[in-house]
């Protein structure tokens, strides 16, 4: 009989021996129900029972023996099926109470598929009362559910109610103890999931194809959950693939539009990641040299990586490539990668399952996945040097001022750095408000670990593990002596530098005696002094009185600024052009007064402008400018250009005799034009019409000239001299329009000498007029003592006031004080990174202090610093080995970062610069460029060691060296 088939042309009525269901042809046909589901020869049953219905059937003589046998059998199978209960206690257990149909839906509980005929026939059998009817649905079937008998897919399409009904798994079990399930058939079972609150039995788990990225054309179809994790989708394709337990693997879905996307946060279910039944799931291997094959390579890496296929080298010592002024970040990761216990982190994938993706304050574990695969690819051994292109476009990504390729710093970097990995990799999945409360009087140790604790419930992750210690912080009211105690953590320490309270500022000195050339001097000058102290301090050189002295800012040539006697140095920057002169008076005429007046003079030469007739001429700021002292009593026209010409005798040449024009030649009325200046009087006292001419400027009469100075004064001389240049008064910038603001026009006018191209080159000496000497004390360089780290520190404890602009709120006074604020250190963490604060800046200044700080590369001791009550049986909780540094090169402007560190497999110290690796001597180390160190406890070092560390670390990473001849002299 097949599956499907009925039983010859009669109906048949089961009988039930413990449980077994027989069927005999001895009974009417009209009993029959139509279109019920007949018995398989495969249904859950013994072959020996139905060889006994056989034999029934053959021979009605034989009845009584195949009944006994039945039974005999059914006895048998007692222990492994249920006994059939009566109908209604079958419909009350399928249909009613805990274990029924009623029941609500719970999320991750099973529930199974029945096939709807079936179920709809046993609804008959069981309400219709008789045990014996002909209805007995036989053993359960779902055949028509199913698309083929191989892969037992579910058909699509399929509608509860109409195709099947849902049963919970205690009334499935009920069931297939009853009635059996057909041979060879697998249980639909699904489960319960939640999805926008709503509960509901997922019928149709995602099917998703998983492939390797190697072989994309064998697919493996594997069905998951809505609520499943990604996490159990990549557990899943490594177990299929067969990757082994060390291998790094990730996943792509490949999306609609044919692009790939990463699977990042593997705790997010298939649903949250948006994955569809038939989607492509690719599984990546990490190489062994620790890149990803999908990996964009920059075009260097793949030359290198070509030249590199067979290279094998110790891991860590791994340069890096400057992608353009990023020296700054090549130095920073070059430190952050030789802390052994941070790599060890992430090489054994520990970062995984720590993976913070919803973090608001993180970068959604994009800066730990870069960080890790760099430390990756570094430490594989398969590299010379790798190309940080990705992990730089991450962090320009998360930090804007990283973006592009400017200069940086590499301690504002690593403060990036280290808080992004933080925040990425932060155990702590959501923040709870943490009120921060003052010691109120309580016991340091008291309220030093609620405030640890506080850091802890909101902060903790790896960084905070390896880098945060606590400090004390304790401020004190200068009006009511309030004093407040809060403990604090801290990722690294800036120390400040010992800073000098002298300067050195190069000036150049401009003596009235035309003969003596301009002095270049360097001056020693205290750092919140004013500009007096400069001219005083010029004057030991000099001899010259400071109050013959006018201090001025040159720059473009012109007077950038003209300094008061009273305003402070801070605002001199070291870059600015300092030109002091010596005058004999003042710019500010006073009435009354017979001083000399100071009149700023700038040079000026006449250049054809591009046009198409060259009638238009322009004017061209040259040279220096002057501060020329002028007497009241010949401050004319012609006395000003005669007091100039004497001024610039040095590099001006006078015209000889046969350089005069005849006089006689010109008519009376071009005699009267005898002065050398824009005014055709002796007197600047009147105003002159405008004047054409090349460089139509306005010639107004002279502010500071007052009426008694100056009388009408005549020039008629028998043969007039040739004019070299003219004169004109102009405004500060060196231009001729005076009149752009009122307060311009009762302004100090500034005198400009005009040349033309013929006469400057003629008669200007232009080598000479740019010629200076060098005073004695230029050679002068103010010696820096060096410092020891620890003044560093204990000037980082020191009681300092707080500054103006960051008053305290004292809640006793109920103001804003500038109170007392002391730092003290109360825990250290394992690894310390103490930054010196080698750059300065103030309002008006910014400068580095390359002073020579030495520090230990071993037994940093800091137990005299550390204020907590201290454990003297364990001294190594104090003391510190150097691992790291990282250097900075030249000055503000311009510079470049470097880095020596520790291995820490192999102990040897080694000098990074860029792709450069090399190895260097302990004694190479300790340099002015010293800027961020990186210190490792000892017990930490220890620890590591030991059998059960995680790194086999050498306890003291300063360890010997190999011979100086394989040592670059990196100083």
């Amino acid at each position: 009989m097949s599956e499907r088939g009925a039983i010859s042309n009669m109906a048949v009525v089961p009988r039930l021996f413990g449980g077994l269901c027989f069927r005999f042809r001895d009974q009417n046909p009209e009993v029959a129900v139509e279109g019920r589901l007949p018995v398989s020869h495969s249904c859950v049953g013994c072959r020996r029972e139905r060889t006994a219905m056989a034999t029934v059937a053959a021979n009605p003589a034989a009845a009584a023996a195949a009944a006994a046998a039945a039974v005999a059998v059914a006895e048998d199978r007692e222990p492994q099926r249920e006994e059939l209960p009566g109908l209604d206690n079958q419909w009350r257990q399928i249909e009613n109470g805990e274990s029924g149909r009623e029941r609500p839906l719970r999320a991750g509980e099973s529930w199974f598929l029945v096939e709807k005929h079936w179920y709809k026939q046993w609804e008959a059998y069981v309400q219709g009362g008789d045990q014996d009817s002909g209805t007995f649905p036989g053993c359960i079937n779902n055949a028509t559910l199913f698309e083929d008998e191989i892969n037992w897919r579910l058909k699509e399409g399929l509608v509860e109610g109409e195709d099947y009904v849902l049963l919970p798994a205690a009334a499935w079990h009920y069931l297939v103890s009853w009635y059996g399930l057909e041979d060879g058939q697998p249980p639909i079972e699904r489960k319960v999931i939640e999805l926008s609150n709503i509960r509901k039995v997922e019928v149709y788990p995602v099917e998703l194809l998983l492939v390797r990225h190697n072989d994309l054309r064998t697919s493996h179809a594997v069905q998951f959950s809505n609520t499943d994790s990604v996490g159990l989708v990549l557990r899943t394709a490594r177990e299929r693939f067969l990757v082994e337990p060390q291998e790094d693997t990730r996943l792509w879905a490949k999306n609609s539009e044919g692009s790939l996307d990463r699977l990042y946060d593997t705790h997010l279910t298939v649903f949250d990641s948006a994955l569809e039944t038939g989607q492509l799931i690719i599984m990546e291997t990490r190489k062994k040299d620790g890149t990803w094959p999908s990996a964009q390579l920059h075009v260097m890496n793949k030359k290198i990586s070509e030249e590199d296929e067979d290279f094998r080298g110790q891991p860590g010592i791994c340069g890096l490539t400057n992608l353009g002024n990023t020296c700054f970040m090549n130095s920073a990761l070059q430190c952050l990668s030789n802390v052994p216990q941070l790599t060890e982190y992430f090489l054994n994938n520990c970062y995984l399952e720590e993976l913070n993706f919803r973090n608001p304050l993180g970068m959604k574990g994009e800066i730990a996945e870069a960080y890790a695969d760099l430390v990756k690819q570094a430490w594989s051994g398969h590299h010379r040097s790798i190309v940080p292109h990705v992990f730089k476009n991450k962090v320009g990504h998360f930090a804007s001022q990283f973006l592009g390729y400017q200069q940086h710093d590499s301690q504002e970097l690593l403060s990036f750095l280290l808080d992004g990995l933080h925040e990425d990799l932060n155990r702590v999945k959501k923040k709870e408000y943490v009120e921060l409360c003052d010691a109120a009087g309580r016991p340091d140790q008291e309220v030093a670990q609620e405030a640890w604790q506080n850091h802890k419930r909101r902060n903790d992750s790896v960084i905070v593990d390896t880098f945060h210690g606590l400090f004390k912080s304790t401020l004190v009211c200068p009006d009511c002596g309030n004093v407040s105690v809060t403990f604090d953590p801290f990722c690294y320490l800036s120390v400040p530098l010992p800073i000098s309270h002298k300067r050195v500022l190069e000036v150049f000195f401009i003596p009235m005696d035309p003969r003596r050339k301009p002095e270049q001097h360097r001056l020693v000058v205290p750092k919140k002094g004013k500009i007096s102290d400069l001219c005083v301090a010029l004057s030991k050189h000099t001899g010259i009185s400071p109050e013959r002295m006018m201090v001025a800012d040159v720059f473009s040539h012109r007077f950038y600024k003209l300094y008061q006697l009273e305003e402070p140095l801070s605002s001199i920057l070291d870059r600015d052009d300092i030109f002091v002169y010596e005058v004999s008076g003042r710019i500010e005429a006073i009435e009354g007064s017979r001083e000399d007046i100071v009149v700023p003079v700038y040079l000026r030469e006449r250049t054809p402008a591009r046009d198409y007739n060259n009638s238009y001429y322009g004017l061209m700021l040259f040279g220096h400018p002057l501060l020329v002292s002028v007497p009241r009593d010949r401050f004319t026209w012609e006395g000003l250009y005669n007091v100039l010409m004497y001024r610039l005798s040095r590099y001006v040449t006078k015209p000889s005799s046969d350089d005069e024009d005849d006089g006689d030649e010109k008519d009376d009325e071009e005699d009267k034009d005898d002065v050398p200046g824009p005014s055709t009087g002796g007197s600047l006292r009147e105003p002159e019409p405008e004047q054409p001419g090349p460089s139509s400027g306005v010639t107004n009469r002279c502010p500071f000239l007052l009426d008694n100075c100056l009388g009408t004064s005549q020039w008629p001389p028998r043969r007039r001299r040739k004019q070299l240049f003219t004169l004109q008064t102009v405004n500060s910038n060196g231009t001729s329009d005076r009149t752009t603001s009122p307060e311009e026009v009762h302004a100090q006018p500034y005198i400009a000498i005009d040349w033309e191209p013929e006469m400057k080159k003629r008669y200007y000496d232009e080598a000479e007029a740019e010629g200076y000497v060098k005073h004695d004390c230029v050679g002068y360089v103010m010696k820096k003592a060096p410092v020891r780290l620890q003044e560093c520190i204990e000037l980082f404890t020191t009681v300092e006031t707080l500054e103006k602009e960051n008053p305290w709120y004292c809640p006793s006074c109920k103001q804003h004080q500038l109170a007392t604020k002391k730092l003290d250190l109360w825990m250290l963490p394992e690894i310390l990174i103490i930054h010196l604060k080698r750059f300065s800046y103030t309002k008006f200044s910014r400068e580095k202090l390359d002073t020579l700080v030495e520090f230990p590369i071993r037994d940093l001791d800091f137990s005299e610093f550390v204020i907590k009550p201290q454990n003297e049986s364990n001294p190594e909780l104090y003391k510190y080995d150097l691992i790291a540094v990282s250097n900075h090169y030249g000055g503000m402007r311009d510079g470049h970062y470097t880095t020596f560190a520790c291995n820490k497999d192999s102990g040897q110290w080694h000098y990074f610069d860029d792709n450069s690796v090399s190895p260097v001597n302990e004694n190479q180390i300790e340099s002015k460029a010293a800027y961020v160190l990186f210190y490792q406890r000892q017990d930490v070092a220890r620890r590591l060691l030991s059998p059960d560390g995680s790194s086999g670390a050498p306890a003291s990473p300063a360890c010997s060296s190999p011979p100086s001849s394989e040592f670059m002299d990196v100083n």
